[in-house]
C-alpha cells in the first residue's frame, strides 16, 4: 500500500466539524432544559400560545426532593389556569391591559400577583424550618439597633392598627424576615416583610396600606411557622398595597 488513510484527510477541519456538532447539540440541550418550567408558552388570556418557539418541550423528569418530600417532575402541566382570576381586559385586541374587578391585594391581581409554590415551609439544610419566631429560639437576641417589640404600628393613613409582638428569623441567614403585628380588637397575628416597614424611635410605620387593609392580610396556619406559599401571599399583599391601597396611587406620580 502506497497511501495511507489519513493522507487525503485534513484532520484539522474534521476536528473543527466535530466542535460545531457538539457545540450545536449542547446547545440544544440547555434550550430544553431551560424550557422545563413556564412552557409550553401561554398567551394573555391563559390560552396556548401559537408560537412556541424553534425548540420542543422536553419530557418530564423527576426529581426527587431532599428530607423527605416526596417527588416532583417537569413539565408537568400544571400552570395557574385552574385559578379564576378577578380580572378583565380593558380592551379586545392583543397586548390590552387587564384591570381587577374585585379586591386585587386578596386576588392576586397586577403588583399584588404570587405563585403557587408548595404550602409547606422552606427547610435549611438539616430540615428544619428556615423561619422561625424569635421567641421561639434561643440562639439570636437584638444586640444592636432599636428593638421593634412593643412598638405601636402605624398606617400610611395614620391609623394605629396594633403592636408589634415579635421577630421573625431567617435562622441559616442570620437576619430578621418579618415582624409580627398584634392587630387590635382581638383581630389576631400578622406578618409584614421588614424590608417594607420602616423603625422610628417611637411606631413602625408601613407605607404600603391603609388602617383597613391589615384585617385582610394573610394570615398563616401555624403561629410558629410560614409556608412558602404564606410567604408569598403575604409579601404579593403589601407590595400589591403601593399601587392598590388607594386609588391615588393608580395614577401618574411625577
Amino acid at each position: 500500500m502506497t497511501e495511507t488513510f489519513f493522507g487525503t484527510v485534513d484532520l484539522a477541519q474534521v476536528s473543527l466539524y466535530l466542535f460545531w456538532i457538539f457545540f450545536a447539540g449542547l446547545i440544544y440541550y440547555l434550550q430544553t432544559e431551560n424550557m422545563r418550567e413556564g412552557y409550553p408558552l401561554e398567551d394573555e388570556k391563559g390560552n396556548e400560545a401559537a408560537n412556541q418557539g424553534l425548540f420542543p418541550v422536553p419530557d418530564p423528569k423527576t426529581f426527587r426532593l431532599p428530607h423527605g418530600r416526596g417527588e416532583v417532575s417537569y413539565p408537568n402541566g400544571d400552570s395557574d389556569r385552574h385559578r379564576d382570576f378577578a380580572m378583565e381586559q380593558a380592551g379586545d385586541f392583543g397586548g390590552a391591559p387587564f384591570v381587577p374587578t374585585g379586591n386585587p391585594l386578596v386576588d392576586g391581581i397586577g403588583p399584588a400577583a404570587w405563585a403557587e409554590r408548595r404550602d409547606l415551609p422552606e427547610l435549611d439544610g438539616h430540615g428544619h424550618p428556615k423561619i422561625v419566631p424569635m421567641k421561639k429560639t434561643e440562639q439570636f437576641h437584638v444586640s444592636a439597633g432599636r428593638d421593634p417589640r412593643g412598638l405601636p404600628v402605624q398606617a400610611a393613613d395614620g391609623a394605629v392598627v396594633g403592636t408589634i409582638s415579635d421577630m421573625w428569623i431567617d435562622e441559616p441567614e442570620q437576619l430578621v424576615r418579618y415582624l409580627e403585628i398584634e392587630l387590635g380588637d382581638g383581630q389576631g397575628l400578622r406578618l409584614v416583610p421588614i424590608q417594607l416597614a420602616k423603625i422610628k424611635s417611637d411606631r413602625v410605620r408601613i407605607h404600603s396600606l391603609y388602617g383597613h387593609h391589615f384585617a385582610e392580610v394573610p394570615v398563616t396556619k401555624s403561629p410558629n411557622q410560614v409556608t412558602m406559599l404564606e410567604e408569598e401571599k403575604i409579601c404579593a399583599y403589601y407590595c400589591g398595597g403601593k399601587l392598590y391601597a388607594s386609588e391615588d396611587r393608580l395614577e401618574p406620580q411625577l
